[in-house]
Order: C-alpha cells, then sequence, then structure tokens
C-alpha cells in the first residue's frame, strides 16, 4: 500500500512537519510512504530513510493555475495512493486531492473545502505546531506513543561544493548567525547582530553568517569590518544543514533557521521581535533561549511577520538590546 503526506507550505513549515514521517510508518508500517511537498522544501526531506519518495508540486511555478492543478492530479493518480494526510488547508490542496481519486483523504476539519475530504481531525489552536500537526493522527495513539522528534538529515562535508568545502571551519568551534527572514518585522538589527558576532570573536569563537542570496544586504551590514565568514547568497539548503548541524551555537531570528537548529539539535538564541513563541513556532527539543522585547503593546502585530513595521517604530526590531542577546549566548556556551 502507498500513502502520501502534503505539506506544501513554507520551508520551517516543512521541518516541523517531519515528526509526521515516523508518526505515519508506525502507524502503517508496512506502507510504502511519500511525501509531496515544494521543489525547494525536497532538498530538506530527501535524505529521510523512511521515505519512499518525494512528489514535486511547482504551484508557483509550472504547476500553477488550473492546467497545473489537472496536470498534478494527472500525476498522483498514477501512483495508485490510497490514503492521503494532508496538513496544507488551502481549498487548491483539497481540490487537487480529489481530483487525484485518492480513495482515503484526511486533513484538518478547519482545511478549505474540507468537504472534499472524507475525514477531518481538529487541528488544536494552543500548542506547538509540531504537536498541531500530530493532532492529524493522535486519535491512534495512545499518550506518549506519538513520535515527536524533528528529522532532518544533513549531507556530508564532501557533498557539499568544492570552493565551500574550502572555506568552512571545523565542526564545534563556530558560532552560526542567521540574520535574515522571509518577513522584515522578524528582523533583529543587523547593527545588534554586529555587536554579538564582534563579541563572539572576542570570546574566541569563529563566526559565519549564512543566509539567501535575498540576504546578502544584510549579512554584509552584520559582517561590517569582522573577520567572519559571511557565506550570504553562496551555497544552498544543504549548506545549510551542514553548517547547522556542526554549529556550536545558532544565533537567529524567528525563521527556518530556528526550526532547523531545533531539529539538529544545537543550542540556539532565538530573536523574536514582531512575532511571539505563543504562536507555537518558537524552539523543540533542543538547548534554547528566547529573547524578545516584551514591553510593546503594539506587539505582535501579526502572525507570520509583516514586509514593513505598520506603526513605523521598528521597536520590536531595533530597541532590544544586543546585551540580552549576548547574556543568552553566554548562558548557553558555559
Amino acid at each position: 500500500m502507498k500513502i502520501l503526506l502534503v505539506q506544501t507550505s513554507f520551508l520551517g513549515d516543512t521541518i516541523l512537519s517531519t515528526p509526521l514521517i515516523a508518526a505515519l510508518k508506525k502507524l502503517h508500517p508496512e506502507a510504502e510512504l511519500w511525501m509531496m511537498t515544494t521543489p525547494l522544501a525536497a532538498d530538506l526531506i530527501k535524505r529521510d530513510p523512511l521515505l519512499s519518495g518525494i512528489i514535486s508540486f511547482a504551484k508557483r511555478g509550472p504547476e500553477k493555475g488550473i492546467r497545473g492543478l489537472f496536470r498534478q492530479a494527472a500525476k498522483l493518480r498514477k501512483f495508485n495512493f490510497k490514503i492521503v494526510y494532508s496538513l496544507h488547508r488551502s481549498a487548491r490542496t483539497a481540490l487537487l486531492l480529489k481530483l487525484s481519486r485518492i480513495p482515503q483523504r484526511i486533513a484538518f476539519e478547519n482545511a478549505k473545502l474540507a468537504f472534499l475530504y472524507n475525514d477531518t481531525q481538529i487541528r488544536p489552536q494552543n500548542q506547538h505546531d509540531v504537536l498541531r500537526n500530530l493532532a492529524l493522527i493522535s486519535n491512534h495513539f495512545s499518550e506518549n506513543e506519538l513520535p515527536d522528534k524533528l528529522r532532518l538529515f544533513a549531507p556530508e562535508k564532501d557533498e557539499l561544493d568544492i570552493d565551500l568545502q574550502a572555506v568552512l571551519p571545523p565542526p564545534g568551534c563556530y558560532a552560526l548567525i542567521v540574520p535574515g527572514s522571509a518577513w522584515e518585522t522578524k528582523r533583529w538589527s543587523a547593527t545588534g547582530y554586529h555587536q554579538v558576532a564582534a563579541y563572539l570573536i572576542k570570546k574566541g569563537l569563529q563566526v559565519v553568517l549564512t543566509g539567501s542570496a535575498d540576504e546578502m544586504e544584510v549579512c554584509r551590514k552584520v559582517a561590517g569590518d569582522l573577520a567572519v565568514i559571511n557565506l550570504a547568497g553562496r551555497g544552498n539548503l544543504n549548506t545549510a544543514l551542514y553548517l547547522t548541524k556542526h554549529a556550536k551555537i545558532m544565533i537567529c531570528n524567528d525563521s527556518m533557521a530556528l526550526h532547523m537548529a531545533s531539529a539538529c539539535k544545537v543550542p540556539t538564541v532565538a530573536i523574536f521581535c514582531a512575532t511571539v513563541p505563543e504562536f507555537g513556532f518558537g524552539p523543540w527539543q533542543n538547548q534554547a533561549l528566547i529573547v524578545e522585547k516584551k514591553d510593546l503593546d503594539c506587539r505582535p502585530c501579526a502572525r507570520h511577520g509583516s514586509r514593513s513595521c505598520p506603526n513605523k517604530t521598528r521597536a520590536c526590531m531595533d530597541e532590544l538590546p544586543a546585551a540580552k542577546v549576548i547574556e543568552a549566548a553566554n548562558k548557553l556556551l558555559t
């Protein structure tokens, strides 16, 4: 029997979905388990030994629009899946899975077009997102039986680009700073990150900066004139996974990097600006400290952050002192 797990949301959401891989294999030990996700997120899960295969859904690329939806449905029909579990709650996903003719379709009751599913489960609100995801099948397990560990498998060093291998510091001797985020109001100030990087260098740690091509400018500002290894815009998710796994400590915003650190069990200073950990996207099962500016009436201003500060003050980003982050880092390094 073949079963399918669907998560086509952001990269961080994909990471927080990975405990369901082990849970589904426990529930269906003899079945082939496949996962459908975005082309970029496929790199995060491609090494998981519990997955028989990965199906890419380029919903914002070749498969966008109604024609793309029908093409993807035709593709899924060829696999002859018997059961699909959908974490993604969009109307497009519901329609796609109905068109795919998978006999048993299971999703959350707050999914759009939920009537297109055979079975729906309640998605709890006031829990970590890992537990919210696991609620999709928690009715099949007794308390404490559900696997709840994040699952990411980093590449070996020789799998990375040759030019990157030459500049990487030895494992366990560097601090990894990830100052970017997809949302501007989730990004702590570059000045603050610069001060933290300077402190860590004085403390004897090498500092590595990383981020996407879109985050090269913020990483340049963080680096300034410091002797850091700036890898922003270089490499890919494989590089990010390797760097995270072998870091001594990570300092980052509320972003995918935070969840990657949780999966790799790396000590983490997580900086929350416009968002709050009570939303359910904080650290998970790793040694971590959260730093945030709590005395703001305007915070949180949006569940996923915003493109700009709604009241133009940037207080949650710019008024959080570097000393607080340094204090948290010192606690994790002792």
